[in-house]
């Protein structure tokens, strides 16, 4: 499996998952949360970690850390094996708990990017079908399927459910338990806040105010699958820095495709001084073959989607692909306009 590229820096925030192998559960019983949770606190001591949201589900969790000294790999990789340990132990079982290593996602402290992690984490325990909250529901909310607004029984299942998960931060964070020492919510408490306002109300009046409505705000729904949480200056940021970083076995991939390929298109009209709607069906421009092959090495886009672009075949992009790397070769005005064409990516 590839290794993904991280980004750790000091005073980074980290949308943090980790998942059993095979999905298989990794908190069977009370004492195995309990266990998990004694380290979490371990952890935020040893690493000096900022511990600002959790869940534990059955088979994953979740945290939303912040790293003043951007050891995240370190505590992490001290956490999972510390758990990983004692559950085997525990069995009298060996071989690996978790899947693959931790998955880190960057998130953007400025604005209310931080403030909705914390939000998407703490709604987990209640995004399951038995609370009419499960994938296929929400799809059908969202697609006008099923009527906006749940009925009272069902809402206070919700609630329930939301306000008893003893395992999340969600209930210290709603005012229902007292905040242990080691948790800081503080600092999200103050995000949404308005002067003279208890900020557990208002933390309470926004997340549980979702369940009643049943319907998830479009910035709430698409953290699940990010690379990178925030504006689009910060995922610009981070894309670049982490693409900098070297590495054979990565999700180089992935980051490649933060940058639209909408993007590339306005470099190479700008470049070329025509609109890409006069050259798109030129066969053998110049200009389209450069959009072309910035597709596919600096968005990471396939054939197939490069295809869907110029309404050709994917036999057509790889000619055409496989004609401008070897043109770039030998071509050095090519190869000063394709320069060109990255410096224009680069400074928008």
């Amino acid at each position: 499996m590839p290794r993904q590229l991280k980004h750790h820096v000091a005073g980074g925030w980290y949308h943090i998952t980790t998942r059993g192998l095979g999905r298989r559960a990794i908190f069977e019983s009370a004492r195995d949360r309990e266990h998990f949770i004694e380290l979490l606190a371990g952890m935020v001591e040893r690493y000096r970690i900022i511990l600002h949201a959790y869940v534990l589900m059955d088979n994953h969790y979740h945290l939303l850390v912040e790293s003043p000294e951007g050891n995240v790999s370190r505590a992490m990789q001290w956490l999972n094996t510390s758990y990983g340990t004692w559950f085997n132990v525990s069995r009298n079982r060996s071989g690996p708990v978790f899947q693959n290593r931790f998955k880190s996602i960057p998130v953007d402290n400025e604005g209310s990017w931080a403030f909705y992690c914390s939000m998407y984490i703490h709604l987990n325990p209640v995004r399951i079908k038995g609370l009419g909250l499960g994938k296929l529901e929400r799809s059908r909310e969202k697609s006008g399927m099923l009527p906006e607004d749940p009925d009272a029984e069902l809402v206070l299942k919700r609630l329930e459910c939301l306000r008893t998960h003893r395992w999340s931060s969600y209930p210290a964070y709603g005012g229902y338990v007292e905040k242990p020492a080691w948790l800081y919510c503080e600092e999200l408490w103050w995000r949404g806040n308005e002067e003279g306002i208890d900020p557990r109300k208002e933390y309470r009046d926004w997340i549980e105010g979702y369940l009643r409505q049943g319907i998830e705000e479009p910035k709430l729904s698409s953290l699940s699958s990010a690379v990178v949480i925030g504006s689009a200056a910060f995922v610009s940021k981070v894309r670049k820095e982490v693409l900098k970083l070297k590495g054979v076995d990565t999700n180089e991939r992935e980051w490649k495709r933060l940058l639209p390929f909408t993007d590339v298109i306005s470099a190479v009209e700008k470049l070329k001084g025509e609109a890409w709607d006069d050259f798109v069906d030129r066969h053998g421009d110049w200009a389209r073959d450069l959009a072309l092959y910035a597709g596919r090495e600096r968005c990471g886009l396939s054939l197939t989607e490069l295809g869907e672009f110029v309404n050709c075949r994917n036999q057509s992009v790889a000619q055409s692909n496989m004609r401008i790397r070897k043109r770039l070769k030998q071509d050095q005005e090519l190869k000063q306009n394709y320069e060109k064409l990255l410096n224009i990516l680069e400074e928008s």
